[in-house]
């Protein structure tokens, strides 16, 4: 069977269908806001069996967002047979060998590897960051810490602009010295660093426009953490840029 519609899969692994292209594939004529509410009055519900997301096109007036929908299957199927048309039993009879391909024994194997893989990937993020905080944490008295532990944390950006950098380029120079690397666009400072009280960080919870939960690590630089950057890049003839304009 060709394939009228493309199918994808939500966070939970379930096939969705762009509500924009079923409109299309139906051949509805009447406006999509329109039919979408007309859709909603045969009971389906926002979260359960559909989720609401935007995505940007380009118009005569320039970029904009317009509504789009994410729908369960299920749903596809019981809006096909709404249509009560040739177009829409073709579209039903499409889901239905779709969803009979979709719990086949070779693709539930392949999304189970997924979802591990998935997993893994998480564990391995929250292990990153959990080492970072954990050697943030170790007590290091010394004089310089103790007059240190009073002044204020400072963003990477903060600290690229006195060296006329974004915060990316300076990212990566840390990088490219072996001071820190990146994970899922993130960056953790390598393990001999963790202890050094040069960083403070912490996880704050976020919430995806999909309603999907993710961690975020925030990390700040301290005053010595500042202090041994200086040192680190002024040898490897990276200077800031007022000790650039006394030259």
């Amino acid at each position: 069977m060709n394939k009228l519609i493309k199918i994808d899969v939500n966070e939970n692994q379930e096939p969705i269908v762009n509500g924009r292209e079923l409109h299309g594939a139906l051949g509805i004529k009447t406006e999509y806001k329109k039919w979408f509410e007309r859709m909603k009055e045969y009971g389906f519900l926002e979260n359960v069996d559909f989720a609401r997301v935007t995505q940007k096109c380009h118009t005569l007036g320039g970029e904009q967002e317009i509504v789009n929908h994410a729908i369960k299957l299920d749903m596809a199927k019981e809006i096909a047979m709404i249509q009560r048309n040739e177009k829409g039993k073709e579209v039903r009879k499409y889901f239905i060998q779709v969803e009979k391909d979709f719990n086949s024994p070779e693709k539930i194997m392949a999304r189970a590897l997924k979802i591990a893989e998935g997993k893994l990937n998480v564990l391995q993020l929250e292990n990153s960051q959990q080492k970072q905080i954990i050697g943030e944490l170790k007590p290091k008295a010394d004089y310089l810490d103790t007059i240190l532990q009073n002044k204020g944390l400072v963003t990477i950006t903060a600290i690229a602009k006195d060296y006329g950098m974004s915060g990316e380029k300076m990212n990566e120079k840390l990088h490219e010295l072996g001071i820190q690397y990146n994970q899922s666009k993130q960056w953790f400072l390598y393990s001999k660093y963790h202890n050094q009280g040069y960083t403070h960080s912490e996880t704050i919870d976020l919430t995806h426009r999909n309603g999907t939960k993710f961690v975020k690590m925030n990390t700040k630089w301290t005053q010595k953490g500042r202090l041994f950057l200086y040192e680190l890049l002024k040898k490897n003839g990276v200077m800031p840029m007022i000790e650039r304009e006394a030259m």
